[in-house]
């Protein structure tokens, strides 16, 4: 059927079909229901990595761009300068500490030196050593400065003779333990 001029026309007959693709709905469940579980597991492989990918591509690109700007000289002679100044500063200061230490420890021994010289001097003259009144002041004012607390009148938990083994001050609730021996009965 064509018009005048070589044009188609169209042919009323045939009623115009919806072009949907129901027609591949069949199909599509099919595949589904016997590969749809290894279809979940390949997407969640590929999502995860595709994103593995991406992490190491974007670490490349900043350890590339970082290798990049190291290779400068002059920033690699200033930052290696600065890391030397740093050491050097932080051995100064542990240098002091270690010098401090050692004239507290120096200060100490020559104390207990003296204490000794002291102590066996006054033996030596038959008078008894003045070091250990200094202690036993020193512990007297200690004790001096506890007994200012107020003491509170706490009522003891249980009296002073209690004994859990002996079965009594439990009140009503006692155990018996059961007779030894084969049970009564026939």
């Amino acid at each position: 059927m064509e018009a005048e001029g070589g044009a188609r026309v169209r042919n009323e007959d045939v009623p115009p079909q919806n072009q949907d693709l129901s027609f591949l709905l069949p199909s599509v469940a099919t595949l589904l229901s016997d590969y749809g579980w290894y279809l979940v597991f390949v997407c969640v492989g590929g999502f995860l990595l595709i994103q593995h990918l991406r992490k190491n591509r974007s670490t490349n690109n900043q350890s590339s761009s970082v290798t990049a700007e190291s290779q400068d000289p002059v920033s690699v002679v200033r930052r290696q300068e600065a890391l030397e100044a740093s050491r050097r500063r932080m051995q100064e200061e542990q240098d002091a500490r270690a010098a401090e230490f050692r004239e507290k420890q120096q200060r100490l021994e020559e104390e207990k030196r003296r204490q000794k010289i002291e102590m066996w001097e006054s033996m030596k003259e038959g008078k008894s050593y003045k070091g250990n009144a200094k202690v036993a002041q020193n512990t007297e004012e200690a004790a001096s400065t506890s007994s200012l607390r107020p003491k509170t009148d706490k009522k003891p938990l249980r009296n002073s003779g209690y004994n859990p083994l002996t079965g009594d001050g439990g009140g009503t609730c006692s155990f018996r333990p059961g007779r030894r021996g084969p049970s009564a009965g026939g």
